[in-house]
Formats: C-alpha cells, sequence, structure tokens
C-alpha cells in the first residue's frame, strides 16, 4: 500500500477536468486507487465517484493505492494532480 496527502487548491475545487486527468492517470495502473476525504471516499477510475465526493479548495485529501504497482500509481497520480493545478509540487 501507498498514499500521499494533499491539500486542493485549485479556487473551484477538485472538478471536472483535474477529475479527468486523475482518471487518466490512474487508469495506467494494476493497483487499487481512492481517494478519501473526511469521511468521504471514491474510487479513482469513476468520474461520478470523485464529483459526488464534492471537494472544495483547501479541504485535505488523501490517495490511496493497493496493489503491486502502488508506489508508481501513488506518484503517477500525484504528478497528475500537480499538473492540474489541482495541488502544488
Amino acid at each position: 500500500m501507498a498514499q500521499f496527502t494533499a491539500v486542493i487548491t485549485d479556487k473551484i475545487g477538485l472538478h471536472a477536468r483535474p477529475a479527468t486527468a486523475i482518471i487518466s492517470a490512474a487508469s495506467k495502473f494494476e493497483s487499487e486507487v481512492k481517494i478519501v476525504c473526511g469521511s468521504k471516499s471514491g474510487n479513482l477510475r469513476s468520474i461520478m465517484n470523485i464529483l459526488s465526493m464534492q471537494i472544495k479548495t483547501g479541504d485535505e485529501v488523501t490517495i490511496i493505492a493497493e496493489g503491486s504497482d502502488a508506489d508508481a500509481a501513488v506518484a503517477g497520480i500525484k504528478e497528475a494532480m500537480i499538473s492540474a493545478a489541482l495541488i502544488e509540487g
């Protein structure tokens, strides 16, 4: 298992455009990946799961990957989140 925690800095929060980038990154790996924000969690391969969480600017999120390529999955998703200006590097 691998994970990282970050604070959402995008002024709109986690909306459709960065969610699509995260899903694309997560889909490249075999590991199961999820996003956790407070008491809510969602599958990082489902745009409906992600958007229904209504993650806002300033919310702390944790990305968790479990599987054979968990470390690479977390690194790839983190890079996608930084590239989408969702979090700061």
